[in-house]
């Protein structure tokens, strides 16, 4: 993450980030790197419908595909950038090992994640398979994706 927060402050980007099934994790491992403060804008974590959307998820997008999308990953990605005015945003949306009652819909043990790039309007789109044993295993699993692209998209 080192890399990311240098490579951010040499090009004078910013970073948000809205989570859902990483709880604030991606944010953690910014936070977790001195002068992180100079390019994390904002973190939200929405881990419900009902602060996705008012966090901007348009609840018609949800309602078509399923709050376990990667179009409600792209909308995460672009709200999170627009509210805290970021360069990058990141969404990140998906099921670790458990069936949510309340979203019966998407595929499950599937992680969407959108790394959204607002100075050229490009979106990133990456899904990860879930497969480690624990939550804390496709947690990382996932963090270690969105690092590895990260430095690839600055």
């Amino acid at each position: 993450m080192k890399q990311i927060i240098d490579l951010l402050k040499e090009k004078n980007k910013t970073i948000s980030t809205m989570e859902s099934c990483t709880g604030g994790g991606v944010a953690n491992a910014i936070t977790n790197i001195e002068g992180a403060s100079e390019v994390l804008r904002y973190s939200a974590v929405t881990y419900s419908n009902e602060y996705k959307i008012k966090m901007g998820v348009d609840e018609k997008i949800i309602d078509k595909y399923s709050v376990y999308s990667m179009e409600t990953a792209i909308e995460m990605a672009k709200n999170i950038s627009n509210f805290a005015n970021s360069n990058i945003g990141v969404g990140i949306t998906g099921k670790l090992n458990r069936v949510d009652i309340n979203n019966p819909y998407g595929e499950d043990n599937v992680v969407f994640i959108t790394i959204y790039d607002k100075d050229n309007d490009k979106y990133y789109n990456y899904k990860v398979e879930a497969t480690k044993g624990s939550r804390k295993e496709n947690k990382e699993l996932v963090i270690d994706k969105i690092k590895e692209e990260l430095v690839k998209i600055i």
